[in-house]
């Protein structure tokens, strides 16, 4: 009986991990934006829509760098911006359903 070496998949997908952490982390945070823990939730937000958006530059799908600059920008903990309330929280499920798009849709061809 012999068996076959799967083919190896056309594509893959880079930005799909480090879109899945930061929609965990995003859809935990409208619990965390009374506590000190929501500045870790937008280092990560930021951190991980900034990889995510170079990869989306390296799989030419450049209409995915501005909804990921816009969250790098908002979500920034350096300089941050004073949102509160309903809005606020919704808006990071908004953010983490547009990492799940983005990591769904950016895709490489494998080279070889």
């Amino acid at each position: 009986m012999s068996r076959t070496q799967p083919t190896p998949a056309m594509y893959q997908r880079n930005a799909l991990a480090p879109s899945l952490l930061a929609a965990v982390v995003l859809f935990v945070a409208p619990a965390l934006l009374a506590t000190d823990w929501f500045l870790t939730v937008r280092f990560v937000a930021t951190i991980f829509a900034l990889i995510i958006g170079w990869f989306a530059v390296q799989a030419k799908q450049w209409w995915w760098v501005p909804p990921m600059l816009a969250i790098a920008v908002i979500w920034n903990p350096i300089f941050p911006f004073p949102f509160l309330g309903t809005i606020w929280g919704a808006a990071q499920v908004a953010a983490a359903f547009v990492f799940l798009a983005a990591g769904a849709t950016i895709k490489t061809r494998r080279e070889g």
